[in-house]
């Protein structure tokens, strides 16, 4: 009986996010270890799934680094990267497009197994995301800045009650395909849909103050604390695009964002329906 009344108690304080966030769009972006790992996986297919169900409209945004890395070494090629992001080579767009095409079909069909609704949006779907050459192209090559989302297709699956899955590959106005960051990607998406929350899956804590050491999280931090944090170099390598990415949204007109590790079990549940979340949230 004990234990029920804890889940009845769970569920009564779920109600004021889950009335909060009814017919609101949720950006998720997805990668990491939750990719990996077929136990976090299941979970955070699951989280969104229930999202789903109570009247939430969740938009993921997959990445696919580990996948991407290792097909590029199994082809006998170099990974760099430049401040977080990947090195890309013309003919390595076509790699990443192919392999991240694989990703999303993956995610879309254990989404229907978890019994959710899903629609498959890659660039040999639908072209989501328009890019412009990268103002560092000279260093990371066939990498994209984006100029615009194609918001059509999305709001359509949304009508529906499907879940968009997203592919982060840009096409630019020569319809050469360009690489995309995936944080950048769900930012922008976040805010041409106009998103409560956007919301990325890491595989650490959150923003740590001391870097390395899980228990120095933040819980809180407004963008003005973000660039002293980079200034410093408390935030770096591959944080930096995380925290543009929530920087840039918030600028966009999102109300919330949240950077929350995806190792743990059920994390976005604990994030949007309980009072004390997880990671950190960055507010204006």
């Amino acid at each position: 009986m004990h234990e029920a009344i804890k889940k009845a108690d769970v569920l009564i304080e779920a109600l004021p996010y889950i009335k909060s966030y009814h017919e609101k769009v949720i950006v998720i972006k997805y990668g990491g270890s939750a990719l990996l790992n077929e136990g976090i996986k299941r979970g955070v297919l699951q989280d969104i799934v229930f999202m789903s169900f109570v009247g939430i409209r969740p938009v993921l945004v997959h990445g696919g680094g580990p996948y991407i890395t290792q097909e590029l070494k199994r082809l006998g090629k170099r990974t760099d990267f430049v401040d977080g992001i990947r090195v890309t080579s013309k003919e390595d767009t076509e790699i990443i497009d192919r392999v991240l095409a694989e990703i999303n079909r993956g995610i879309v069909k254990a989404i229907e197994l978890f019994g959710g609704k899903a629609v498959s949006l890659n660039t040999k779907i639908k072209d989501i995301i328009f890019t412009r050459p990268h103002t560092e192209s000279s260093r990371l090559g066939s990498v994209g800045e984006i100029s615009s989302i194609n918001t059509a297709s999305i709001k359509k699956a949304l009508t529906f009650k499907k879940i968009p899955v997203i592919s982060p590959i840009g096409i630019c106005s020569d319809k050469e395909i360009h690489n995309v960051n995936a944080d950048s990607a769900s930012s922008a998406i976040s805010v041409a849909l106009k998103a409560a929350k956007l919301v990325l899956l890491t595989d650490v804590k959150g923003i740590l103050r001391n870097p390395g050491d899980e228990n120095s999280l933040i819980s809180t931090l407004n963008t003005k604390e973000i660039k002293a944090l980079i200034e410093r170099k408390v935030i770096q390598q591959g944080m930096i695009p995380k925290v543009n990415a929530c920087m840039n949204a918030l600028k966009g007109g999102v109300n919330k964002t949240h950077i929350i590790d995806g190792r743990i079990p059920h994390s976005l549940l604990f994030e949007i329906f309980t009072d004390k979340g997880i990671g950190t949230e960055i507010l204006r």
